[in-house]
């Protein structure tokens, strides 16, 4: 499902208009990443929870020469899913 299907989903769901659902979407989008850039969780019980880890600088290889790289520490996006959700998918 991409964005335009969720979009197209939600909409039919609350019996909102498209125009209503993409901007309640982006607004939820929005808020994420804004909690996430000052550090913050995110966290909907039952679907799972948004947090940042640090990722350290650490070496790699380039799989076509085999030479050895460096690789940048940087931020990442964890997502673990809540009890629900994972059970609903087994």
């Amino acid at each position: 499902m991409n964005k335009t299907e969720l979009i197209d989903a939600m909409a039919a769901d609350a019996g909102i208009t498209k125009a209503a659902a993409k901007k309640a979407l982006e607004s939820f989008l929005g808020s994420v990443e804004g909690t996430l850039k000052k550090g913050g969780r995110v966290s909907l019980v039952g679907f799972g929870s948004w947090s940042v880890s640090r990722r350290s600088a650490r070496e790699g290889r380039n799989p076509q020469t085999g030479k050895t790289i460096k690789i940048a520490a940087k931020n990442v996006v964890k997502f673990k899913a809540g009890a629900e959700l994972a059970g609903a998918v087994n």
